[in-house]
């Protein structure tokens, strides 16, 4: 389906709402990795798998360049990947009837085929550069209706590059909390606080944040008609909830929030 101008339900217009139903009304998700295709005792087992243009939702996750990224390959765009892809998918896969593919996309902001996919995934973004092609790129998908989530950065010195960044593609938009009455908090599960969701980390420091980011911030940036373009979950890392959900040592409060908030988000992308 060709993406028009101005329209954001370009690729899921096939999905009626009233057709994303919980499976059960449970929420523990220690998932077991034994269950979830690529790991565990199905580790070479093949995804289920059709071109993602037969799918109604696709998790696509933006391969930024990051020069001066954590990871000794230079670049940050692919931590916890696809772990926790895969494991947020299943989970979809489990609890809605979102008809949402397996297996996850991974795209560059010049990627040809970037705009039949209106959902973008992006982490450790405090890193994270773009050229100024890139971010009139961006700033294109995002105005065509694209829906940017950002995730797992920490404290004022990433949050200081990552607004350098987003300054190239919005110069003249501000980011602003999101309140908890704004729709994306109440699309599909009620979300009545804003919680810290910790990384891996918090197992062995005790600490629910990192560096100086002690105060979690759901932060967003709204195009003309109120429509989130880019949510930002900064001292947040909902990757580490997805990824280490069959973990028995990482909370299940925080597992099943980082679902709750993943599905909202994929709803919201959906709806508005």
């Amino acid at each position: 389906m060709p993406w028009r101008s101005g329209s954001h339900l370009y690729l899921l217009a096939s999905l009626p709402v009233m057709a994303v139903l919980l499976a059960g009304a449970g929420f523990a998700l220690q998932l077991d990795l034994a269950d979830l295709p690529g790991f565990g005792k199905k580790k070479h087992a093949k995804l289920r798998d059709r071109p993602p243009g037969e799918y109604a939702y696709v998790f696509t996750r933006l391969a930024h360049y990051s020069p001066r990224g954590r990871s000794s390959r230079g670049h940050t765009w692919n931590t916890d990947y696809p772990k926790a892809d895969r494991q947020f998918l299943q989970g979809v896969l489990r609890l809605t009837h979102i008809e949402a593919r397996e297996r996850e996309q991974v795209l560059r902001p010049m990627d040809p085929n970037l705009f039949a996919f209106p959902f973008l995934y992006a982490v450790e973004v405090g890193y994270m550069r773009l050229s100024e092609e890139e971010a009139a790129r961006l700033r294109e998908y995002l105005l065509r209706g694209g829906f940017l989530i950002v995730d797992d950065f920490h404290g004022s010195w990433e949050w200081a590059s990552f607004l350098r960044e987003m300054q190239q593609v919005f110069p003249d938009r501000p980011i602003r909390e999101v309140e908890l009455s704004d729709p994306i908090f109440h699309c599909f599960f009620d979300i009545e606080e804003k919680i810290q969701i910790p990384g891996l980390q918090y197992l062995y420091s005790g600490r629910t944040y990192e560096q100086d980011g002690v105060t979690p911030h759901y932060r967003a940036i709204y195009d003309d008609n109120g429509r989130i373009m880019v949510m930002i979950n900064f001292n947040v890392d909902l990757g580490d909830a997805w990824e280490w959900a069959d973990l028995p040592e990482y909370p299940e409060f925080y597992t099943s929030l980082a679902y709750r908030l993943g599905v909202n988000y994929i709803v919201y992308s959906m709806t508005h």
